[in-house]
């Protein structure tokens, strides 16, 4: 699951699809049909193929859903399934941008709430300017090529908005 060059999400799941194939590794052959289903899925619905951010946006919420998954099976008592997700989410996040700390984000997120301010003039901004912050975050965020937990980030901006 290596990066090379400018290869797409869609082309290394190819690859490692025949891969598998080849070394009859059943449980990585189901997950990544199962990714590369959503992706086209989600290409015959747009009519057009998807960008690289269409891509990872996918991807996280495949990994969203397992995390969710992992939660039901621990509570309900079903270690097993839980740990059959796990592997799945790891398997699918080789594939995303590699995750922001929780340094890097807590930067961003400064560096954007310094920006909005001076952009306001100095006023010093509240909670009610969070989807704003948000939005600026979340954009710094992907031009870094990174990706960052959104739960994560919305807690950071709203301890930094309530200083």
């Amino acid at each position: 699951m290596s990066e090379q060059g400018n290869v797409t999400i869609s082309e290394r799941i190819g690859k490692d699809i025949i891969a598998a194939m080849k070394a009859k590794d059943e449980h990585v052959l189901t997950t990544l049909r199962m990714v590369k289903s959503a992706l086209r899925s989600k290409e015959i619905d747009k009519r057009q193929p998807l960008t690289d951010a269409e891509e990872a946006q996918i991807l996280t919420t495949l990994i969203k859903q397992r995390r969710e998954s992992v939660e039901s099976f621990s509570k309900g008592g079903r270690p097993e399934l839980a740990e059959k997700e796990r592997l799945e989410i790891a398997m699918i996040e080789g594939y995303l941008p590699q995750s922001a700390s929780e340094d890097e984000v807590r930067a961003l997120v400064e560096g954007a709430i310094k920006t909005l301010t001076d952009d306001s003039g100095g006023v010093k901004l509240g909670p009610r300017d969070m989807g704003a912050a948000m939005k600026v975050v979340q954009q710094r965020i992907q031009a870094g090529g990174l990706r960052a937990d959104g739960r994560m980030v919305s807690e950071m901006v709203k301890a930094e908005l309530a200083k």
